[in-house]
């Protein structure tokens, strides 16, 4: 992971915590997948969202949708190009809390392409664990066109259509100690 200037408050409790996404395919049903290798550097202020930070980073090469070839597929230059591209990154650019909703505007960064999205979710807690460790946990949802991203490949279907969608769905579940 990248040296940044935030100061990581809280650490990722991996055990609890999952990146997936889904994708329409051949127009009829939806592909699941998820991100087994992700990091974080979170200085997240519950008292004011406005002065927190997030910095987050997947590891292409751990996509996972339970089919070895569909994986490599996407591991290959037609997608992640892993081996050239081997990590998304977002890095906020502000936090903010709407309702019982949380907001956090940033900057994603796919193969080098970097567009500001907004992942919009809810924060739970916190909470004094069993071990006396103060847990916060955060479910967060992003959609992007995975076009913008130089994400193209894909197919024609023969009776009208894509064989995979455009849109990805992205959903975000972390559970987060304090240090």
């Amino acid at each position: 992971m990248e040296a940044h200037n935030t100061t990581s408050q809280w650490q990722i409790d991996k055990a609890h915590s999952s990146v997936e996404f889904s994708v329409r395919h051949m127009m009829i049903t939806n592909v699941k997948g998820n991100f087994g290798e992700f990091n974080a550097d979170v200085d997240l202020r519950i008292e004011d969202l406005s002065n927190s930070k997030v910095y987050f980073e997947i590891k292409t090469a751990s996509v996972n949708t339970n089919e070895i070839d569909r994986d490599n597929h996407l591991r290959s230059p037609d997608f992640f190009n892993s081996d050239q591209y081997p990590t998304i990154k977002f890095d906020s650019k502000s936090i903010s809390k709407d309702g019982d909703s949380v907001k956090i505007s940033g900057l994603l960064t796919i193969k080098e392409v970097t567009r500001e999205v907004l992942v919009v979710g809810e924060l739970q807690g916190p909470i004094k664990d069993p071990y006396g460790f103060l847990r916060i946990g955060f479910d967060g949802e992003l959609n992007i066109n995975r076009k913008d991203y130089g994400l193209n490949w894909n197919m024609a279907l023969e009776a009208g259509g894509i064989l995979a969608g455009w849109n990805v769905k992205s959903l975000i579940h972390l559970e987060l100690i304090s240090k």
